[in-house]
């Protein structure tokens, strides 16, 4: 007869097989909902503006507003923790809504300055110039995370930072005629803010991920994109009545070129598409660094163009 410890010893082989198998599998998922997420939040961002939408703040309030869709999964996933069982302290109340109040409100920042530069800029070119926050991410992952900076690594980021200046000194193209030069520069100014806030952002995330939360299941990841998306959602909300243009938002609606019904459609799947975005680039963080989801949101930056012309 076979020795039980044989079927035993292969169990213990192929678990870090399966485990491994697992990760690949879990970073492909959140590869696959950082890229649609990205794509159809540019794509439907884009047909706002075009088709008679004119609120910065309604176009970033969408970016964020979306978290109600995540929380079946909040409810789904168990509250006791790896952590717990380990006996690692859990934060504080104060620590955690700190926390989640900071990243919110960088969160908010970057949201209204990405919807200055989308109202202003054509998609290829703000696409492309989104391609710079590569490059400040890894400027803030070499002090925040301790991210080495190999020649290869360093390469790539100065090749995609002067295919950027390359294509914002073209000022010539038809795209950027179709706005004046003021608003056309508002625009890569706001762009390029925006892509440094998201990469310091992403950074100071895997930094708090390490530091402070300590945690090591789908319920952070989970708890990390509604929150945060909550605290940004009160920030912006506040700047719309502040700055009075809830007042137009009713005209806005009645005079949408595509109709009432395809406006409050845009901004329902924009709203969508964008926490399917962030839960991806958090999934990312977690499972991999910040430099690796910002990475990944690079990649997938040309989609958005092609499917554009389309």
């Amino acid at each position: 007869m076979m020795s039980p410890g044989i079927f035993q010893g292969d169990l213990q082989s192929d678990a870090p097989c399966l485990r491994q198998y697992t990760w690949w599998l879990q970073v492909a998922v959140y590869t696959i909902l950082t890229l649609a997420g990205q794509t159809v939040g540019v794509l439907l961002g884009r047909l706002y503006f075009d088709k008679g939408g004119n609120s910065e703040w309604m176009a970033t309030l969408v970016q964020n507003i979306g978290f109600p869709v995540l929380l079946p999964f909040l409810l789904s996933s168990p509250s006791k923790t790896r952590n717990q069982e380990t006996g690692i302290v859990r934060p504080s109340f104060v620590v955690l809504a700190s926390t989640y109040t900071f990243l919110g409100l960088c969160l908010a920042g970057e949201s209204l300055l990405y919807s200055l530069g989308l109202k202003y800029l054509p998609v290829s070119t703000f696409s492309l110039i989104n391609a710079s926050q590569l490059a400040f991410n890894a400027l803030f992952a070499y002090f925040l995370n301790s991210q080495k900076l190999t020649p290869f690594i360093i390469n790539s980021l100065v090749l995609l930072t002067l295919s950027s200046v390359v294509l914002v000194i073209q000022d010539d193209s038809e795209d950027s005629n179709k706005t004046s030069n003021n608003k056309y520069t508002a625009g890569v100014i706001c762009t390029i803010a925006a892509s440094a806030l998201y990469s310091f952002m992403l950074s100071a995330t895997q930094l708090i991920i390490q530091k402070i939360l300590k945690k090591e299941t789908f319920r952070l990841i989970i708890d990390l994109t509604i929150y945060k998306s909550l605290v940004a959602t009160v920030a912006i909300t506040i700047g719309i009545f502040v700055s009075g243009e809830w007042k137009s938002l009713k005209s806005e609606m009645e005079e949408f070129k595509l109709g009432k019904v395809s406006y409050i459609m845009t901004l329902l799947w924009t709203a969508v598409s964008w926490q399917v975005f962030d839960l991806g680039c958090n999934g990312l963080i977690f499972k991999v660094s910040s430099l690796f989801s910002n990475v990944i949101s690079v990649v997938g930056l040309p989609v958005a163009p092609v499917l554009a012309v389309v």
